[in-house]
């Protein structure tokens, strides 16, 4: 049955594409909506880029009709698209907040339900207050939520599979084995998998690297690797090695909780390819700028000025990976040394917009503080040569327009899952120490 959708400001600055995305529903734009995003238009953040796209969007449409009558869409079913008004303010008993824009905005919805009491309407908005007030007066409401993952379903890059002793055995005698045969109703593998083999009696186990197009899986023998002095302490430290120094995967994804070794992994494997491998001309590491609670304000100096601050735990890894000791620090080492001899360089995310960027490791830390969009902007500056790692924690953002399953890491872990060019796991053991394991288990 059609349905009557009428979005909320933050709905539109959240996901633009909202205009055209309830396919044969009426989408309902208050006018005063409008008006809230033209606020928004000057603005040189993602809001800003949003609200530009609004504008335009809506230029283009009203060309096919009048929005106050409803404009079809093409090509949906016969969904419109139309801008209404509240013809009266909402009465004085409802009116709990000096906010105008949003009394007017729940003014126009009960207006349009009490004029089409025969078609459902929808309020949606992601601001929590604004959706209890709408529900007391009668809305029916719902929190927008186009192409959310609840994270706990987020793919690990990890398969676990029991296969029979003979398999087992063929595997550690040959170094690899044919890929069980699955189900018709199993998907295929996904590329640069990784599997945990245990056999039907329980009594061995193996790691190994799945390789969907040749259709075999490969032993990883031993513990891994020595990289920069850092040995893999657990299996999913074992698989992020394996995909992060692996010149085929082009974009890795590394996603864990505080402690887990995210960052340390990325930057001991992009110095072993710069410095030692030489397969790539330098390390470019960035992070999205986000407080942790309440800002200080503006900063002082240059642009590595302003980012050191931001950057300070890329340094404390880089010394940690160095092995400089509080007596160096004292004779004045410092993870400098690197950036003096070009090996590393830090780039802040502002400027990436319109670069191209060859021959290099990308590190970009703290992703899950990025939008698609962002994120989108990021990797298409990837050049020939260059490979690029997202790492982050999903549960720990700080961009107060994304959240846990649509920002832009889980983004990217999603749609690039079956591309035979990327890699992701999930780490989930913390090996920081064992209180951060716990605090981050616990609180």
């Amino acid at each position: 049955m059609k349905k009557n959708f009428v979005l909320d400001t933050n709905v539109l600055l959240h996901d633009p594409g909202a205009l055209t995305a309830f396919e044969e529903n009426n989408v309902i734009i208050p006018i005063y909506v409008i008006e809230e995003i033209d606020s928004f238009k000057k603005d040189l953040s993602e809001l800003g880029r949003n609200a530009r796209y609004i504008s335009r969007k809506l230029d283009e449409i009203r060309r096919n009709g009048r929005l106050v009558d409803g404009v079809p869409f093409n090509g949906n079913g016969g969904g419109m698209l139309r801008v209404t008004f509240a013809k009266r303010e909402l009465p004085p008993e409802y009116v709990l907040t000096h906010h105008s824009a949003d009394n007017r905005i729940l003014a126009a919805a009960l207006e349009v339900q009490k004029g089409d009491p025969n078609t459902p309407l929808v309020f949606l908005s992601k601001d929590i207050n604004l959706r209890i007030r709408a529900a007391a007066l009668g809305l029916e409401v719902q929190d927008y939520k186009k192409e959310k993952t609840d994270i706990s379903d987020l793919y690990s890059g990890v398969v676990s599979m029991t296969v029979t002793s003979d398999t087992l055995n063929d595997l550690f005698a040959n170094g690899e084995a044919p890929l069980p045969k699955q189900d018709e109703e199993d998907q295929a593998f996904p590329s640069h998998a990784f599997g945990v083999l245990t056999d039907e009696t329980g009594q061995g186990s193996a790691l190994v690297r799945l390789s969907a197009d040749d259709q075999k899986m490969v032993l990883l023998k031993g513990s891994g690797n020595k990289i920069w002095g850092i040995w893999p302490r657990n299996k999913e430290q074992r698989f992020a090695f394996e995909l992060l120094l692996d010149e085929r995967v082009e974009l890795v994804t590394l996603v864990g909780q505080a402690g887990t070794g995210k960052t340390l992994l990325a930057l001991a494997a992009g110095l072993q390819q710069v410095s030692e491998a030489q397969t790539y001309q330098r390390m470019l590491v960035s992070r999205p700028v986000f407080p942790l609670g309440r800002d200080i304000g503006f900063l002082p100096g240059d642009v590595e000025e302003k980012l050191r601050p931001w950057m300070q735990p890329v340094q404390d890894n880089l010394e940690l990976l160095l092995g400089i000791s509080s007596t160096d620090k004292r004779k004045g080492r410092s993870a400098s040394e690197l950036f003096d001899m070009d090996l590393v360089h830090i780039e802040p995310l502002t400027y990436i917009r319109g670069r191209s960027i060859p021959h290099q490791f990308i590190l970009v830390d703290e992703a899950q503080n990025l939008t698609p969009h962002e994120v989108k902007t990021i990797i298409t500056r990837v050049g020939e040569g260059t490979k690029i790692v997202l790492t982050g924690d999903p549960y720990q953002i700080d961009n107060p327009y994304v959240d846990a399953t649509n920002n832009g890491l889980v983004h990217v872990v999603n749609r690039f899952r079956h591309q035979p060019i990327a890699g992701h796991i999930t780490l989930t053991k913390g090996e920081r120490s064992g209180l951060a394991e716990r605090a981050a288990n616990l609180l």
